[in-house]
């Protein structure tokens, strides 16, 4: 069994008004070379979680993390302009508290955080800042 201290949580960088199903993101991720995607989960607009990768199977998300995290993408970050923006419906949000909770009795000691919030990421994903977010729903592990 792997070793997980991290969970990470990502967003597909798609556009709200535009649905991004898990059959495009796994086309997307074969696209780019993967195998199969590369998140362990994936969070549709209407708050389906559909299991991706095999959690014992190492990720592609998270350059030089992936070997000891799991990876959460959830459908959107964008705004119908194309600008990132924290898009999550509320049955997203339900879903991915239900998710993390499960996932820490599994990893007591994995720390959740965003993607942005690796030192080497330039970019805004997840598009909400991941610790705010936990603290404001009370979320304890």
């Amino acid at each position: 069994m792997r070793k997980i201290d991290l969970i990470i949580i990502h967003c597909s960088a798609t556009r709200a008004n535009r649905n991004f199903t898990v059959e495009d993101l796994e086309a997307c991720h074969k696209a780019r070379g993967f195998k199969t995607i590369g998140y362990h989960y994936y969070i549709t607009k209407d708050g389906e979680i559909y299991p991706c990768r095999p959690e014992e199977m190492i990720g592609a998300h998270a350059k030089h993390y992936n070997a000891h995290s799991i990876g959460i993408c959830y459908e959107g970050g964008l705004d119908a302009a194309g600008n990132p923006a924290d898009t999550r419906t509320e049955a997203q949000k339900r879903s991915m508290i239900e998710l993390l909770k499960s996932l820490c009795t599994d990893y007591p000691d994995a720390e959740i955080i965003g993607h942005c919030d690796l030192p080497w990421v330039r970019k805004s994903c997840p598009c909400f800042d991941v610790k705010k977010w936990l603290s404001q729903v009370n979320f304890h592990i």
